[in-house]
């Protein structure tokens, strides 16, 4: 009995995505069928990208079926490269042009409020995502993604990072826990990803192993951008150790992932959040003495918009700068309440004001009141209104 090879997803609920099911035979050329409500426009069209993808992988011989519903070509892309790849051995990689709105490079200190997580495997919601104008955008190949899927899902998220406009979210993956979220680099690193996030991470070794795989990528394709890297602590020895990771090299943002932290600890995560008091301000501070910035986990009701706010306020109470969010309507109440109130405004103000007027005249030390102003104090403040601005309270 024949073998048939399948890949992506096909049903009453699925939706921008396709099932690609290839038989391969020994004669009679590519029988190519295709199944989509979109034939009659584009049916020529979907039937030339298989045909052409098949010839790059050097299948002649083969029945194609797909079933489509609504896929771009990125994701019909993906799907036949990862139904091939069951059925050939081979290392190639078929690759549609990247937009260029996706080859910019993002700096270390780039604000950072909210992150999107989005199902690494499922296109229809990465389509719109950057309308919703999160600070980052999550393609996650880890927890959101069966086990059975993750090599598919890796083929998908590649494409995705050359293929998708996320209108200026900086691209963000999360890849597989160590070890296996080193193999997850070869299809990322050379695509213009931004930042890379380490699930469950327990030590700076892990970070300096994620590093040099990094760079070999980086020499071996010729890539000179840089790619930062954004530790997940959830666990009670990634508290522990959270300091000596934050230290380590290219980590911009120090993440907290509270599931994971209080399942470790054998106890329930409640709203008020008195068991993760402790790991939340151990992560806060490790990453402020290392200079990069404290992110919080995400909020799981995407109901409660009130508990959201309060939990927000909370976060930024402790010295988080920003946090996940797993629902586009999460996004606007956190850049709301992370941004600063009008009493933080108006003191960062009053700070950039005396420092000028020191300035102009000439003087070494500056002071506001009986408070003495130096650098750190002064950058704080600009940033408090640069964060103003940004949220639309300047």
């Amino acid at each position: 009995m024949a073998k048939i090879f399948e890949a992506g997803n096909y049903g009453k609920a699925i939706r921008s995505d396709c099932k690609v099911s290839i038989e391969l035979t020994k004669s009679g050329g590519l029988k190519i069928e295709l199944d989509s409500k979109v034939k009659v426009y584009f049916g020529d069209h979907i039937i030339s990208l298989v045909k052409r993808e098949l010839e790059f992988f050097g299948i002649k011989n083969a029945k194609i079926l797909i079933e489509d519903r609504g896929s771009l070509d990125y994701v019909i892309a993906a799907r036949i490269e990862a139904a091939v790849k069951q059925a050939v051995d081979t290392d190639k990689e078929y690759l549609l042009p990247a937009i260029p709105e996706n080859t910019n490079h993002t700096n270390k200190d780039r604000y950072r409020r909210s992150r999107l997580y989005l199902p690494g495997n499922t296109p229809k919601l990465a389509l719109n995502a950057g309308i919703h104008k999160p600070d980052g955008i999550i393609l996650d190949l880890e927890d959101s993604v069966a086990p059975v899927k993750k090599k598919e899902a890796t083929i998908l998220v590649r494409n995705a990072l050359r293929s998708v406009n996320f209108y200026g979210a900086e691209r963000m993956v999360r890849i597989n826990q160590l070890p296996m979220g080193l193999d997850d680099l070869d299809y990322i690193v050379p695509h213009n990803v931004n930042l890379i996030l380490v699930p469950k991470c327990e030590s700076a070794e892990q970070i300096k192993a994620v590093n040099h795989k990094i760079a070999e990528i980086k020499k071996e394709k010729k890539i000179k951008y840089e790619i930062w890297l954004m530790p997940i602590i959830e666990s009670a020895l990634g508290v522990i150790n959270s300091y000596q990771i934050a230290c380590a090299e290219n980590v911009v943002a120090l993440a907290i992932g509270l599931e994971d932290y209080t399942a470790d600890l054998g106890t329930q995560r409640t709203k008020e959040g008195t068991e993760t008091f402790f790991a939340r301000s151990q992560v806060v501070n490790s990453a402020h003495a290392a200079k990069i910035q404290p992110i919080d986990s995400v909020f799981s009701d995407i109901n409660d918009m009130e508990a959201l706010k309060q939990n927000v306020l909370v976060s930024k109470s402790l010295g988080f700068a920003g946090m996940g969010c797993i629902h586009p309507r999460q996004i606007p109440i956190i850049h709301e309440n992370y941004a600063p109130n009008e009493k933080e405004i108006d003191k960062a103000q009053k700070i950039i004001k005396a420092y000028n007027e020191a300035k102009e005249k000439g003087l070494g030390v500056v002071s506001l009141g009986s408070k003495m102003i130096d650098a750190p104090v002064v950058k704080r403040a600009q940033q408090t209104l640069e964060l103003a601005k940004i949220g639309g309270k300047l």
